[in-house]
């Protein structure tokens, strides 16, 4: 495997973190969307697709080598971070709020995320994540409205 394909597997090494590498890959990811992600849903919507693919090719490769899931592919959590935050108003609060809620659907993984985790090879280290985003995304839809009806 190489080095290119390590460093976009693992987002810039933050998989390489010691302690907690898929919240380091979340909070990564939330920086990179604050900054860097295009306001064209368009564009939202084809990135979000690539990240995926690519998650899927790159897990699959580097499950032969690291073992399966293994925790410094953190570039399913890109996808569901990008899933979560998809055309989602640039506000550093909504991004926290989604990044809180994706961690606990991550790690609780609720119905049906933990059974999408027997998906062979990458597919099953990706669509877990790609779940708890939308998990969080409808949640934090709720929120917004809630919080849009308040206001």
């Amino acid at each position: 495997m190489g080095r290119v394909e390590k460093v976009v597997a693992s987002l810039f090494f933050s998989g390489y973190f010691p302690l907690f590498p898929a919240t380091v890959g979340s909070a990564v990811t939330c920086v990179a969307y604050w900054f860097l992600f295009p306001e064209n849903p368009y564009l939202q919507a084809g990135l979000i697709v690539v990240v995926f693919f690519v998650g899927v090719y790159l897990s699959s490769r580097l499950i032969k080598e690291w073992g399966p899931d293994p925790r410094r592919v953190v570039i399913d959590e890109t996808c569901g971070m990008l899933v979560a935050l998809f055309m989602v108003p640039k506000s550093l609060l909504l991004v926290i709020i989604a990044f809180l809620l994706f961690r606990f659907f991550d790690i609780a993984k609720p119905f049906p995320i933990r059974r999408s985790q027997r998906l062979k090879s990458g597919w099953g280290v990706v669509i877990d994540d790609l779940l708890a985003g939308i998990y969080t995304r409808l949640v934090l839809l709720l929120v917004y409205f809630a919080w849009s009806r308040l206001a």
